[in-house]
Parts: structure tokens; C-alpha cells; sequence
């Protein structure tokens, strides 16, 4: 009998929007959070877990934004807009 214990394994994240615009996000099963400008969020997401965006600012099509794995540090801040725009430039060189 082993204990999986990334399967229950979360982290506490700050996501951290530093642009001028509200930033929706959608976290399957969790919730949809709308960023606000400037703003701070705390959020607890288990290992696993997808975080998706919408990359032409509307509610068509979402594309994955990350996946929270074994990298992502306890109480790490993240920059929600920059991963966003670097994102993006992935997806447009696709």
C-alpha cells in the first residue's frame, strides 16, 4: 500500500495582474476568477490543476494558460499578464 501524495498535494499561489485590464481566467473546477487591474489574488490549486485564459480578450476560445506541477513554489506570486503575453507569442509561433 503507498500514499500518492502529489495526488492531494496544492499550492498557495498569489496571481499578481500588473496591466491596466481585468484578466478572466478559467479554472476548471475550482472557479473563474476576473482579475482586476493591479491587483493581488491568493488562490490554493492542487498539482494537476490547468488555468486557462482567453487570448483574444473574449470568452470563444481558451487556450491553456499552465498547468500547476512539481516546479511551482508555495507562495510563489505570479505575474498573470506576463505569462499571458509570453503565452501568446508561444501560441502565434506555433
Amino acid at each position: 500500500f503507498t500514499c500518492h501524495l502529489s495526488a492531494q498535494k496544492s499550492v498557495n499561489f498569489t496571481f499578481h495582474n500588473g496591466s491596466l485590464k481585468s484578466i478572466p481566467l478559467v479554472i476548471p473546477s475550482v472557479m473563474n476568477p476576473n482579475l482586476s487591474p493591479l491587483s493581488n489574488s491568493g488562490i490554493e490549486l492542487k498539482i494537476g490543476q490547468n488555468v486557462y485564459f482567453y487570448p483574444n480578450g473574449t470568452s470563444k476560445k481558451r487556450e491553456l494558460l499552465f498547468k500547476v506541477d512539481d516546479t511551482f513554489q508555495q507562495n510563489q506570486v505570479l505575474e498573470i499578464d506576463q505569462l499571458i503575453e509570453k503565452r501568446k507569442k508561444e501560441l502565434k509561433n506555433k
